[in-house]
């Protein structure tokens, strides 16, 4: 039997890829019995006679998966997210930022669209650059003029983060995550439209997952997260997806604490030192507020 990776899905049919080529496949028929659904990322088994009649055989154990968008077993995300139309939106970023921790998939932050900005403006995106950079997360600012070529500082920066990863691509509709590709492959000629006026916001361009070939890496194109709720997230594991909260939290008085009223918190200390941003703190309590209303719901 052979084994491969899953990356496209489209129509019933699941692609596999190894050293031999891409192999058209259908799932087995004990599969829904068995409630398992090939995703893209999933490493499989399978067998075909020829490049266009296989089956795959059996799904391995996936070390992460996503549910919109539906795809495994992935290193890392680009987040990206416009400095302008539409603007910034840090609490945004942040619900990312903790989907992608809870899911233990490696974060970059692309910022793009900086060269709209005007000169305050700019100094602003780059004070949340240095509060990110700080948290440890990688950071790179774009511009209409450097995503010209994937020969710029950005692009060369961004290329050697997808390296010998499986990468997937999110953020809102209309920041660039089409382009972003286009430029980093141009021979992908991933179709893009421009900012709807009326609406402020992208209209989606992508409509099935695939994973791509790109810069010695595979990135995943998706129709991005279309579900950025709590519902699988328990209050208590919250601050886990905030590095500089898991970084102190064990060391709280109570545990299960959730740093809003108990005593001898640390990661209040740690707020009062100024080694936890108001911003990111803030946010914090809105999720934490939405997942305990959540959890009343169901």
């Amino acid at each position: 039997m052979a084994t491969g990776m899953i990356v496209k899905a489209l129509s019933g049919f699941y692609y596999v890829q190894n050293e031999d080529g891409v192999f058209q496949c259908r799932g087995r028929g004990n599969f829904r019995k068995r409630k398992i659904k090939p995703l893209v990322g999933d490493e499989v088994e399978f067998e075909a006679e020829n490049r266009t009649d296989g089956y795959i055989l059996d799904v391995f154990d996936r070390k992460n998966e996503l549910v919109r968008p539906p795809i495994s077993n992935i290193d890392q995300a680009l987040l990206v997210f416009s400095a302008k139309e539409p603007d910034f939106s840090p609490l945004l970023l942040d619900r990312f930022l903790v989907h992608i921790e809870a899911n233990n998939i490696k974060p970059v932050i692309i910022i793009s669209k900086v060269d709209l900005l005007l000169p305050n403006e700019l100094a602003e995106i780059k004070e949340y650059q240095k509060q990110y950079e700080a948290i440890g997360y990688t950071v790179i600012l774009t511009t209409n003029q450097n995503q010209a070529s994937n020969q710029t500082n950005e692009m060369v920066e961004i290329l050697s983060c997808i390296k010998d990863q499986v990468t997937v691509i999110a953020g809102q509709s209309g920041v660039g995550k089409s382009s972003l590709l286009n430029v980093l492959k141009p021979e992908l000629e991933i179709e893009t439209n421009q900012i709807s006026s009326h609406l402020g916001r992208g209209k989606h361009t992508t409509r099935h997952v695939e994973l791509l070939a790109v810069g010695g890496g595979l990135i995943a194109d998706t129709p991005g997260f279309s579900s950025l709720d709590f519902i699988e997230m328990e209050p208590e594991d919250l601050s886990s997806c905030f590095p500089e909260m898991a970084s102190v939290h064990n060391l709280c008085k109570f545990r299960g604490c959730t740093h809003t009223s108990e005593p001898k918190c640390a990661v209040k200390e740690a707020l009062v030192q100024g080694e936890i941003d108001n911003g990111r703190y803030e946010h914090y309590l809105v999720f934490l507020d939405e997942i305990k209303n959540t959890k009343r719901r169901y």
